[in-house]
Formats: structure tokens, sequence, C-alpha cells
């Protein structure tokens, strides 16, 4: 980490560790040494039995480049053939995968119990799984976690550096064949975009499932509007350390502390795929309100020769724990970490989903870019008079005032529908163009919506999680947004819209968040909002409704974290019509 980003990191003392051997994890007593878990153990009755026996060496220290120590389990077959090494890099704890706060997590998403061993880091390759394969799995914990020196950090060049030691001293290992490659999902994927730009001579290849690529515009400061709820919530659950407290970096200060994304701070948490070399298995979804943006932003820009996508339709949890998941994964490591000849070179560069809300989601489908060849992009205009879209502009601007709040009769959202007669794949990228005025403010946070609707003008929405209980439908009616997919969406503050004119393209706005530019009375100016990738099927008489909202109508991302509540007053006027060409762009497949 550079000095101007490490002296601006903010800090809270660390979480006190909870040494019950249930808070954190069943293992999580600091216990070095080495022995044997038969085929058969069960870490508690719960979990899964092992199919074969495993060596489980526990807090092993690995010597960082600054003289830190970090500490390590690792759990291995019992075979006297060197295997390669499967990392998990994460701060949620060495045993935290059968810490109460993740199994129940687990529950609620539908995973049960007796689906995984127990072992597994939180996120992580399950290691009962994969050293019956002949891989060990690696479970360390960084700098300041729990019984690791230093002090914590999140999402940025130290990390990435500290993994880069790991590596290099996991393929010494006697047991090591000198080849590793991370895997997981969520933080376990953010990770692994920094930590294979370093480079590591014995990082043989990837496999990043759902993680965001740029710390401020995916998850801090989505939109240019600082969100710390989850932020606060991830770092006061997981930054625990045991003995004296060491400091823990409070990114959610930083959030409001650093609004502009041209910092040494955010600088140093924006990763680069395109500085990435080794082959790279990436999993998305279009539906995964954290991870979608980043994820295919990080494809698109990976500069891996051998690269391969899948989107599916699910929640990450559930996709990365799937047996057909384990089985792609399993050919693709067995490809690069072995040498098998098995084949993996001819799977499709591109596995695609296309979902219709309706039950009829079609998975696999294959191509070799994403979006797939034949895509056109087309413009649906505002038009603020019948509230629909068309191809054609209006020729005069009919505006559509409404307020920040809602003010009965008056509701703070406007939307507009679009009906197709013929079957419509849409396939990519979207994205809103709208030119917009306040009324008794100089700023406002908008939210961004597109909902299908069926032949009946019901809206369609898709549980993305097994666990289809009452409780779900409960908390989807409220957000939860990871667990229910409601459509493609998007966020924006009006005065962070300036676009950066070198990366921008016709298909995807690129902000420079480096500037506030507040609006001026009775001023109408134009603003892109950037819209999660889409694959999506229209039957004939379906459509789209567009909703712009200044409330937070996709509410939390998750059950337990605090949703964001915008500020806003005021009146929010859309320009439609004229002069002003206020339009959604949808990829079509023709």
């Amino acid at each position: 980490m550079n000095k101007q980003a490490k002296e601006m990191l903010l800090f809270l003392p660390s979480v006190e560790f909870v040494d019950d051997g249930v808070t954190h994890g069943i293992l999580s007593h600091f216990e070095p040494g080495i022995r044997v878990l038969k085929k058969g153990f069960q870490l508690d009755p719960r979990f899964k039995p092992l199919e074969c026996d495993i060596l489980f060496e526990k807090d092993v220290p690995v010597r960082m480049r600054d003289g830190i120590t970090i500490y390590t389990d690792i759990l291995r077959p019992v075979t006297n053939e060197k295997v390669p090494g499967l990392i998990a890099w994460s701060p949620y704890g060495k045993s935290s995968g059968n810490a109460p706060r993740y199994t129940n997590m687990f529950k609620m998403i539908g995973i049960a119990d007796n689906k995984l061993s127990g072992l597994q880091k939180f996120e992580g390759p399950d290691p009962a799984w994969w050293c019956k394969e002949g891989y060990a799995v690696c479970h360390p914990d960084p700098r300041g976690i729990v019984h690791s020196e230093g002090d914590i950090v999140m999402l940025g060049s130290q990390e990435a550096e500290d993994c880069y030691d790991y590596i290099e001293w996991l393929a010494q290992q006697d047991w090591c064949n000198g080849k590793t490659a991370l895997t997981g999902t969520s933080y376990l994927a953010m990770t692994q975009w920094a930590i294979a730009a370093e480079r590591p001579p014995h990082l043989t290849c990837i496999n990043p499932n759902e993680g965001l690529q740029d710390a401020y515009r995916d998850w801090s400061n989505r939109g240019g509007i600082p969100d710390p709820g989850f932020m606060a919530l991830l770092s006061n659950v997981n930054h625990v350390h045991a003995g004296e407290p060491v400091k823990r970096e409070d990114i959610a200060r930083e959030a409001v502390e650093y609004p502009f994304a041209n910092v040494p701070l955010w600088e140093d948490k924006v990763t680069h795929p395109e500085k990435i070399e080794c082959p790279a298995l990436v999993v998305g979804s279009y539906t995964n309100t954290l991870h979608s943006n980043g994820t295919f932003r990080a494809w698109r820009a990976l500069g891996s020769k051998e690269k391969w996508l899948r989107i599916h339709d699910s929640q990450e949890w559930p996709d990365y724990y799937d047996e057909n998941s384990q089985q792609e994964r399993l050919k693709f490591f067995d490809h690069y970490l072995k040498g098998i000849d098995n084949g993996w070179e001819k799977t499709p560069i591109v596995q695609y989903t296309l979902q219709d809300l309706e039950g009829g989601d079609m998975t696999g489908l294959k191509a070799d870019t994403f979006p797939p060849e034949g895509i056109r992009y087309y413009k649906l205009f505002l038009n603020g008079g019948t509230r629909t879209m068309a191809e054609q502009q209006t020729p005069v601007d009919i505006p559509s005032p409404f307020p920040a709040v809602h003010t009965p009769p008056l509701v703070p959202q406007v939307s507009f529908i679009y009906t197709v007669n013929e079957r419509t794949e849409m396939i990519g990228y979207p994205k809103l163009k709208l030119w917009v005025e306040t009324k008794d403010t100089d700023d406002m946070d908008i939210f961004v919506l597109v909902q299908k609707f069926d032949k009946n003008g019901n809206v369609l929405r898709q549980i993305n999680i097994p666990n289809k209980s009452a409780r779900v439908y409960d908390n989807g009616d409220y957000g939860a947004s990871v667990t229910v997919y409601s459509g493609t969406n998007g966020i924006q503050r009006l005065s962070m819209r300036h676009l950066d004119e070198e990366k921008t393209t016709d298909i995807h706005p690129v902000y420079t968040f480096d500037r506030s530019e507040k609006l001026n009375p009775g001023e109408i100016v134009p603003v892109e909002v950037e819209l999660s990738p889409i694959g999506l099927v229209l039957y004939p008489d379906e459509g789209l409704r567009l909703i712009v909202s200044t409330q937070n109508i996709l509410g939390n991302m998750m059950p337990l974290v605090k949703p964001y509540v915008p500020q806003n007053q005021g009146v929010l006027i859309i320009h439609a019509g004229g002069p002003f060409d206020s339009y959604l762009q949808i990829p079509i497949k023709k």
C-alpha cells in the first residue's frame, strides 16, 4: 500500500474475540499442531461426515514481507503425493463455516447444515469435497484477524501483497505440487481480482464467483452515494482479534469522509483485472445487487487469454455448492492444477442464462462473448403524457414532476411502460438516460428499477434461493434484493453525474466521481444511470415497466443489513421529448 493511501486510513479498535468454541466456530481455539480427521468424522452431528481421511494442520505461522505473522489452517488429503492448494482469502475466520451467524444465514437461504462438512470457511470450498478429489484447502486469517498480527485493512493492495506472500509460501511446502488457485464467493471473489493482478508466480488460476471489482463504485459509494450500513455490519461482526486490540479499518466512515473516488485511499481499492494473466473461470448472475456490475466489469477487462464466464440464475451460495458447479470447478482445476487432459479447453467461453421469471429460465446457453453476437441496442424514448416508452421520440417536451417524499395523493416515483408484440430476448447491458430538473433542492438520489409484466399486467419477480418460505416472501417485500430478483436496477446521485469522457461508451456510462455538480434553479441536466446486466425474455403482449423513484424502492440487500434511506426533499422533474432525449436503452438479440 502506498504511503498516501495508508495515511488516509481511518481506524476503530478491533472487536474482542470470543474464545468459546461457538461464536467464531467449533475449531476457533488457538491449537497449533497436526491431527488426522478420519473418514466418517463429523465436526458436529448436524454436519456431513467426511468421505476420506483429512490431515489437518492448524494455526500454522506464515511471515509476511514486512515481518508480520499471520496464521493459517490447512486441510489436505492423507497421501504421499504432492497436491495443489485452493486458497480462501477473507476476514471471516478460519473456522467460520460452522459459526452460528453463518450457518443461520445458510439456513435462511435454504442450504441445510448436512449439505456441508462445517470445515469450510464461510463462502469458501468445503475441504470434505475437495480433499477427496486430491486438493488441499487453505484457510489463512489475514493480518489482524483473530491471532494474526497487524492492523486490519480491507480490499486494497495490502491484502493483495499479503496473499502474494502467502501463495509463494504455500508453493514451497513439501506437500504442495507448486500450483495454487483462488476460489470462493463474494469477499473471497473480490480479493481475487486484486491478488491475481499482482501476478504471484505460483498462482496458477482463479475462480471468482460473484465479486465486486471496485470498492467505491460497487460497494461503499455506488452511484456516488455513501452507504455505510453493510460495511459497518461486516466489520463489526468479522474484524475480531484475540488479546490486546489492534486497529481495524473503518471503511464505513471512509465512505462518508472521502466522498470522491479520485483519492489515494479509494484508488488503492480499485482492482485491475486487465493485469491478470492466469486462466480464470468467472461465475456471475444478473440478480446480485452487490456483485453483478463488478463481476461483469471485471470480466470485460480481464487480461487472461484463457477465460470463461458462466452466468447462473440463482443466488451465489447455492450455486457455488451445487454439485454441477463443483464438477465444473473440478474439471477446470484438474486441467490447470494437475495437468489432466480432460477436454476443459473445449468448454464454451460463455454460458449464459435467459430468465423469463415464469419458471422457464434457460441456462447453459453457449456463446463466444457476452453479450452474444447479434445484439443491437434500442432506445425506448419516454413519453410523459402517455407514460409509455416507444422507439420514436415525442416532438415536444412533456415533463413528469413528482415529489421526493410521499405526499398523498402524490407518490415519490414515476413509471413508464413498453409492450412487445413478439418474442423478444434482451441480453447485455441496459442503461437509462434522463433529463432532469429539481425544485426546492439542488441535489437528489434517484433509484431506477425495470420490471417485467406478463400479458395480464402482473408485475413479475423471482425468488433466487432454494428456501421459498413465508419469511423469504416477507423479507422480499421490504428488500432482501439478493434473494429476490425484481429486475435490472441502478442508483445515482444527480450531483455525481459527471461522465469520464475517455472511458464512457454508448453502452457503458463511466463516472469520474471526482466532483459534485449541484443543480441550479431551473437548470435541466442530463444524467445517465448504469443498470445491471440483463438476460430476459419477453413473450408476446408482455412488457417492461421503468420506475424512477426518489426512494430506495429495492430496500436492503439482505434482511440483516440496514437499508439506505435517502434524505431527498423537494420535487424531481423528468423532461422527455423535443430537445430532451430521455430514454431506456435495451440490448435486443436479433
